[in-house]
């Protein structure tokens, strides 16, 4: 009985990220709509409603 025989396995591990460009464009399109919202309202704001208190 041998114990000292050891037998080496080589196992490559690869590891891939993978990125939803779908889901990355999406997130942006919503966000850039939150921003134009956002600068739609304060335009509407400062051209309208604050001429009324002047």
């Amino acid at each position: 009985m041998d114990n000292n025989r050891h037998e080496e396995k080589h196992v490559e591990v690869r590891r891939e990220e993978k990125t939803d460009s779908g889901l990355v464009g999406a997130t942006f399109i919503k966000y850039a709509a939150y921003i134009i919202i956002f600068f739609g309202i304060l335009w509407f704001l400062i051209s309208y409603v604050f001429p009324m208190f002047s």
